[in-house]
């Protein structure tokens, strides 16, 4: 089964669905192994792996070694064409559609595309969206745009209905690593409303209750990552599983 549809069938099944991200710059290899595997013990749906940096040079040891570690879809979140790897299940062939960086739009995805073929990689098409979450972050800096205003869902709406035109699968919604307040839930359910497309919500999501909003309305896929890796509470992926899956 492809993966793209065992994301959708995750969906049905759970209600919404739970994405661990992991960063390969912010824990050693080992470390990130591990966070991994403790997801999928703690249900967690899906594993992403990227970031807007690579300061490591692990990243194709990284993703074959969690894909064994793991048994749910392992896919590539990635923060550039040198973040491909032929060991993940698919990749999300994403466009920051929220800028106007043609690099971000099209050119890093024509350099990229011909190794995706080669490896023979599953490519899902997706709308990336950065909000504007109160600071500057890292994806905001790195993708040199300028977020959409979180007060403005209109032209949310318009860039989600744009992508569902182009043909893409899936709409991220990104506050940011880091991000001082999430995608406000208004927002998302403008989106939901308008656009049939499967909304991701990222960034900024602290708290289990905070996801479990996210899904009331209207996320089908909640993303955490930093509060994984700064967090010494026991369970709490779990907790997070729990309050995203209906």
């Amino acid at each position: 089964m492809q993966t793209w549809h065992k994301l959708l069938d995750i969906r049905k099944q759970r209600g919404a669905g739970y994405i661990v991200l992991i960063d390969p710059d912010k824990l050693s290899l080992e470390e990130n192994v591990k966070l991994a595997a403790q997801a999928e013990q703690e249900d967690a749906d899906v594993i992403f792996i990227g970031g807007s940096l690579l300061s490591t040079p692990i990243f194709d040891e990284l993703v074959k070694q969690i894909k064994q570690a793991v048994r749910i879809p392992v896919i590539i979140f990635p923060g550039g064409v040198q973040q491909i790897s032929r060991h993940a299940d698919a990749i999300l062939f994403m466009s920051v559609i929220s800028g106007r960086n043609p690099d971000l739009l099209i050119g890093q995805h024509v350099m990229g595309a011909p190794i995706v073929k080669m490896l023979n990689l599953e490519a899902i098409p997706m709308g990336y969206m950065i909000i504007e979450s109160g600071k500057i972050t890292s994806a905001e800096f790195m993708s040199n745009t300028k977020p959409i205003p979180r007060d403005k869902p209109d032209i949310a709406v318009a860039h989600a209905l744009a992508a569902e035109y182009l043909g893409m699968k899936l709409i991220y919604l990104e506050a940011g690593s880091g991000a001082l307040h999430p995608v406000p839930d208004a927002m998302i359910q403008a989106i939901a409303r308008m656009c049939s497309l499967p909304i991701i919500v990222g960034g900024g999501i602290r708290t289990p209750e905070i996801a479990k909003q996210k899904v009331a309305a209207g996320a089908a896929f909640v993303v955490t990552g930093n509060v994984l890796e700064n967090s010494k509470r026991d369970g709490i992926i779990r907790y997070f599983a729990q309050a995203i899956h209906q």
